[in-house]
């Protein structure tokens, strides 16, 4: 009986590829659930009648900034608007952290929003760059595995430095998080770039 996946097909998917996924998953530990930023704004004295405000916000930034975002990850790198949206998280990450008042997190919240639009589903389209097509389904079975684990460890770890911490360590320990997945994107940016460049 053949196995589902076979360990030719795993090293078939090749360097970049698994550099994405790391890069993914050290990224998702950065982006830890958008409950923590309800937590943060009632930290500050946010009535529990206006929590969902937070939300709301976030994801109308969120929508607004995303058909900008695709539309320049279509004209121009991948990985140029997949970093500026890292950075975007780490603004938002050091606001949320220093800044403790209403004013100071809901500019952190619409630097989060604004982070999403510029990243999210780009990390997927990097998995398409850079698998073979052949082994996509595969690719993307291995990248949806593993940045789920991410995000769960993420929860888990930003629960216990919130709970050992506080707000600030939580937030500040996203944006060393980030700044990895930042360092981790540059340095295969060649590898990724002249995959991503042929398909565009």
């Amino acid at each position: 009986m053949r196995t589902p996946v076979s360990p030719a097909e795993i090293k078939n998917l090749g360097p970049a590829f698994w550099w994405v996924v790391a890069v993914a998953s050290v990224f998702t530990l950065a982006r830890f659930s958008e409950a923590f930023l309800i937590l943060r704004a009632q930290s500050v004295g946010l009535p529990i009648t206006l929590v969902p405000i937070v939300l709301v916000a976030m994801n109308v930034v969120y929508a607004v900034a995303a058909y900008p975002a695709g539309v320049m990850s279509d004209r121009m790198s991948r990985t140029a608007v997949l970093a500026t949206g890292i950075l975007v998280l780490v603004a938002a990450d050091i606001v949320l952290a220093l800044l403790p008042s209403l004013g100071g997190v809901a500019l952190g919240v619409v630097l989060w929003g604004l982070h999403m639009g510029l990243t999210q589903g780009l990390l997927a389209a990097l998995v398409a760059d850079t698998a073979p097509a052949e082994l996509r389904g595969t690719a993307y079975g291995f990248f949806n595995l593993l940045a789920g684990l991410a995000m769960l460890a993420a929860s888990i770890i930003a629960g216990s430095l919130w709970d050992i911490t506080g707000p600030q360590g939580t937030f500040l320990a996203g944006a060393g998080f980030a700044l990895v997945a930042l360092a981790g994107l540059l340095m295969v940016h060649r590898k990724i770039g002249s995959k991503a460049a042929a398909l565009e």
